[in-house]
């Protein structure tokens, strides 16, 4: 079972930058999608972007494109997500998950790391 550990949250400035990262305990298979999410407080949990672990092909929630990049290092077994141009409204706890194909569920989730942006 894939166990999923994020990093590299913390508060910033709106307009500031932050890297995430989110780290498999095993090696991931090249047929996975690997995704971030989001929940901010009395909202429910949102998809943010995905990356399939083959091919590298991604999709971005519409409020974060030109923002947020998702990437991957293979090797690693790593999937970041880089957040540029923060706003007060990316405030929220950030999880990682982790579907075994494009046309299954995610089915892994990581515990969640705090994003704070201050205005």
């Amino acid at each position: 079972q894939v166990q999923l550990v994020e990093s590299g949250g913390g508060l910033v400035q709106a307009g500031g930058s932050l890297r995430l990262s989110c780290a498999a305990s095993e090696r991931i298979a090249n047929n996975y999608v690997m995704g971030w999410f989001r929940q901010a407080p009395g909202k429910e949990r949102e998809f943010v972007a995905e990356i399939t672990w083959s091919t590298g092909n991604k999709r971005y929630l519409d409020s974060v494109k030109g923002r947020f990049t998702i990437s991957r290092d293979n090797a690693k077994n790593t999937v970041f997500l880089q957040m540029n141009s923060l706003k007060s409204e990316d405030t929220a706890v950030y999880y990682c998950a982790a579907r075994p194909t494009f046309y299954s569920g995610y089915g892994y989730w990581g515990q969640g790391t705090q994003v704070t942006v201050s205005s």
